[in-house]
Protein backbone atom coordinates (compact mmCIF):
# COMPACT_ATOMS: atom_id res chain seq x y z
CA UNK A 1 0.00 0.00 0.00
CA UNK A 2 3.05 2.37 0.69
CA UNK A 3 4.01 2.23 -3.36
CA UNK A 4 0.36 3.35 -3.95
CA UNK A 5 0.81 6.29 -1.79
CA UNK A 6 3.88 7.22 -3.19
CA UNK A 7 3.00 7.39 -6.69
CA UNK A 8 0.01 9.10 -6.04
CA UNK A 9 2.07 12.18 -3.85
CA UNK A 10 4.28 11.77 -6.58
CA UNK A 11 1.75 11.98 -9.20
CA UNK A 12 0.11 14.86 -7.65
CA UNK A 13 3.49 16.67 -7.01
CA UNK A 14 4.86 16.61 -11.00
CA UNK A 15 1.19 17.96 -11.47
CA UNK A 16 1.70 20.55 -9.67
CA UNK A 17 5.02 21.09 -10.53
CA UNK A 18 3.93 21.36 -14.30
CA UNK A 19 1.67 24.03 -13.72
CA UNK A 20 4.15 26.19 -12.25
CA UNK A 21 7.00 25.56 -14.56
CA UNK A 22 5.27 26.64 -18.03
CA UNK A 23 6.75 25.93 -21.12
CA UNK A 24 8.86 23.43 -19.40
CA UNK A 25 5.57 20.46 -19.16
CA UNK A 26 5.56 17.47 -21.10
CA UNK A 27 1.97 16.55 -20.76
CA UNK A 28 0.03 14.83 -17.78
CA UNK A 29 1.51 11.45 -17.92
CA UNK A 30 5.15 13.21 -18.63
CA UNK A 31 4.84 15.27 -15.62
CA UNK A 32 3.86 12.62 -13.37
CA UNK A 33 6.71 10.48 -14.37
CA UNK A 34 9.20 13.17 -13.79
CA UNK A 35 6.95 13.89 -10.35
CA UNK A 36 7.21 10.52 -9.12
CA UNK A 37 10.70 10.39 -9.99
CA UNK A 38 11.23 14.17 -8.87
CA UNK A 39 9.88 13.00 -5.09
CA UNK A 40 12.33 10.78 -5.54
CA UNK A 41 15.02 13.63 -6.08
CA UNK A 42 13.72 15.76 -3.37
CA UNK A 43 13.66 13.38 -0.93
CA UNK A 44 17.11 11.83 -1.40
CA UNK A 45 18.33 15.78 -1.03
CA UNK A 46 16.60 17.18 1.75
CA UNK A 47 17.90 14.00 3.72
CA UNK A 48 21.62 14.89 2.47
CA UNK A 49 20.88 18.48 3.91
CA UNK A 50 18.90 17.34 6.61
CA UNK A 51 16.04 20.05 5.79
CA UNK A 52 12.18 19.04 5.88
CA UNK A 53 10.06 17.08 7.30
CA UNK A 54 9.41 13.34 6.17
CA UNK A 55 7.12 12.62 9.04
CA UNK A 56 3.62 14.13 7.81
CA UNK A 57 1.39 14.45 4.73
CA UNK A 58 2.22 18.05 3.70
CA UNK A 59 6.28 17.72 3.92
CA UNK A 60 6.40 14.68 1.89
CA UNK A 61 4.09 16.52 -0.62
CA UNK A 62 6.46 20.04 -0.30
CA UNK A 63 9.20 17.58 -0.72
CA UNK A 64 8.14 15.67 -3.61
CA UNK A 65 7.10 18.98 -5.48
CA UNK A 66 10.36 20.48 -4.66
CA UNK A 67 12.01 17.83 -6.51
CA UNK A 68 9.57 17.76 -9.28
CA UNK A 69 9.94 21.46 -9.83
CA UNK A 70 14.06 21.34 -10.26
CA UNK A 71 13.92 17.83 -12.02
CA UNK A 72 11.30 19.48 -14.95
CA UNK A 73 13.89 22.70 -15.05
CA UNK A 74 16.75 20.39 -15.62
CA UNK A 75 14.96 18.58 -17.95
CA UNK A 76 13.60 20.80 -19.86
CA UNK A 77 17.20 22.90 -20.21
CA UNK A 78 18.44 19.79 -21.41
CA UNK A 79 15.52 19.12 -24.05
CA UNK A 80 16.43 22.74 -25.33
CA UNK A 81 20.16 22.45 -25.59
Amino acid sequence: MEYVYFLAIGALAGWLAGLLVKGRGFGLIGNVVVGVLGAVLGGYLSRQMGVGNQDDLLGVLLTAFAGSALLLVIVGVLKKA
